[in-house]
C-alpha cells in the first residue's frame, strides 16, 4: 500500500517545472501564475508524483492553476485525491467556490472535474491563442478556448 505525502512548498524551494510541465506547455506560461500561487506537492516515499498549484483569485474563490500526476501513477485515483486536498484547503480559507480551466479539447479532463464535482461555468474564448506563442493541439485539435469548471462548497447553494 502506498503511503503519500501531501506537502505545501515554500517559495524558497525549487519549483517543480517538470511535474508542471506536464499540464502546462511552457515555463514561460506557468511563469505567469506560479510565484503569485500555493504549490503542493504530492509524494511518494522520495518521489513527487503529482503538483497543484492554487491561486486566490478573491476572498471566497480559489483557482487550481496547474494539476498534474506523473504517467506512472495516472489513472490511480491521484488526480482526485489532489482535487479533494484542493476543496479542503478551499474550505479552510472559507472560500465558496473552486474553478479550474481546461481546453476545450481536453474531454477527459472535462469528465473528470465532471466527476470530481465540478460543473461547467464559463468559456474563454481564444484563451490558448492569445496565451501562448505557439498553436497547442490535442486529441488532434487546435486548443483555442478554455472551458472554465466551477466547484461550489454545498452549503453555498440556496
Amino acid at each position: 500500500m502506498n503511503t503519500f505525502k501531501f506537502n505545501m512548498i515554500s517559495q524558497s524551494s525549487e519549483i517543480p517545472y517538470e511535474l508542471l510541465l506536464l499540464a502546462d506547455e511552457t515555463k514561460e506560461a506557468i511563469d505567469q501564475y506560479i510565484f503569485k500561487s500555493d504549490l503542493y506537492v504530492l509524494s511518494d516515499g522520495d518521489h513527487n508524483i503529482a503538483v497543484m498549484a492554487l491561486y486566490k483569485n478573491n476572498n471566497t474563490q480559489l483557482e487550481i492553476k496547474n494539476i498534474a500526476v506523473t504517467d506512472h501513477y495516472r489513472n490511480r485515483g491521484i488526480g482526485s485525491i489532489l482535487i479533494g486536498k484542493a476543496k479542503e484547503i478551499a474550505a479552510q480559507h472559507h472560500c465558496t467556490s473552486l474553478l479550474v480551466g481546461t481546453s476545450d479539447t481536453g474531454l477527459q479532463q472535462i469528465r473528470f472535474y465532471e466527476k470530481n464535482g465540478f460543473a461547467k461555468k464559463e468559456i474563454r474564448k481564444n484563451f490558448f491563442i492569445e496565451n501562448y506563442p505557439f498553436p497547442i493541439y490535442e486529441n488532434g485539435i487546435q486548443m483555442r478556448d478554455m472551458v472554465v469548471l466551477e466547484f461550489l462548497r454545498p452549503h453555498t447553494i440556496e
